[in-house]
């Protein structure tokens, strides 16, 4: 198992929690990434929405891209995957932004590729919002010509949405055959182009048990295709106590909705502009990327023995998120992460 963590460009994950000692600002995430690859986390994404979701639309939110970019020049081992949304990128532009990073980092630029859903953040920054499968549409053209510029010495495409007449990019990724491309979704126009184009599939939170089917189903996909293997990762809210009663009493404190409810609107559009597979409950609302619902509380052991169940489901990396982040990561890597590896649990 891989243990990646979300980078907290929005100050935290908790939306009734208005100060977890997490700030959005370059300082506290260069710190926190660079404290990660110490302590044993291979990976970090970087989300990218222009607006706050989870504090709200007023609150500081840290730009993708160029902390990407910082973050590459002062870090030594960690993976950092860079959401990106393609209605917000011109895609033989973000292909060369990408080259360039990943040579900063030498070799360490992941993508994870988004289909837009927040149709208010679209209009207040003036991009055009398509309609959900006509996203995936877009998204089918726009990875065509990232892979192109990529691969080929000169480049040409002309297509629905992009045109690109013998496009030249030089210096070409150092990571061979190409970055990792990672996406999301739970839609049939999600499933069906991700299984095409894309290397591993990420998904939100859930039991290992519903993670399995989902990684059997994408398994499935990939062979009837006859495509090299792919990667499965989720999301996972990490509680680690030292007893079951502390960490419930943490959850009971994190999902209380009367503290602060300034993220609850963002929260519906999200949930109005995308086809999930499940209701929705309020744990899911107060913890983004239904982290809760990874069931990653407890103690230690408990903690640990969860994970070997995802490893067993198929997951090869856990996107982790924690609050305050720096100090529950150092708890989780001292506590949890020697018992995954050494499967030192009953």
């Amino acid at each position: 198992m891989r243990f990646g963590f979300w980078l907290p460009v929005f100050g935290g994950w908790l939306r009734n929690v208005d100060d977890e000692g997490m700030e959005a600002s370059w300082d506290y995430v260069r710190r926190l990434a660079q404290r990660a690859e110490r302590i044993g986390f291979d990976l970090s994404l970087v989300a990218e929405l222009n607006l706050n979701d989870i504090k709200g639309v007023d609150a500081p939110s840290l730009d993708a891209w160029s902390t990407a970019a910082a973050l590459a020049a002062v870090t030594e081992r960690l993976e950092l995957m860079v959401a990106v949304r393609p209605t917000f990128h011109a895609p033989a532009l973000l292909a060369k932004q990408a080259a360039n990073i990943d040579r900063i980092s030498g070799g360490r630029l992941s993508l994870n590729v988004v289909s837009s859903w927040w149709a208010t953040e679209a209009r207040k920054y003036g991009v055009q919002f398509d309609q959900h499968d006509d996203r995936y549409a877009r998204t089918s053209e726009w990875l065509d010509v990232v892979d192109g510029m990529w691969r080929e010495p000169v480049f040409s495409h002309s297509g629905k949405y992009y045109q690109v007449e013998e496009g030249i990019l030089e210096p070409k990724p150092l990571r061979k055959p190409r970055p990792t491309l990672y996406a999301g979704g739970e839609s049939p126009a999600a499933k069906d182009l991700i299984s095409r184009k894309c290397d591993a599939w990420l998904t939100h939170g859930d039991p290992p048990e519903t993670i399995g089917a989902k990684v059997a189903d994408m398994r499935g996909r990939r062979e009837k295709l006859e495509l090299p293997p792919m990667h499965f990762g989720a999301a996972g809210y990490a509680v680690v106590r030292a007893t079951e009663e502390e960490a419930r009493q943490e959850v009971l404190r994190i999902t209380d909705v009367r503290q602060s409810a300034k993220g609850f609107a963002n929260y519906q559009d999200w949930i109005n502009n995308t086809q999930l597979e499940q209701r929705v409950s309020m744990e899911d609302y107060s913890v983004s990327n239904r982290g809760l619902r990874s069931g990653l509380v407890g103690t230690p052991e408990q903690v640990a023995e969860k994970i070997l169940e995802f490893e067993r489901a198929g997951l090869d990396l856990l996107l982790l998120q924690f609050s305050p982040q720096l100090e529950e990561m150092e708890r989780f890597a001292e506590e949890v992460i020697p018992l995954v590896n050494g499967a030192g649990v009953a």
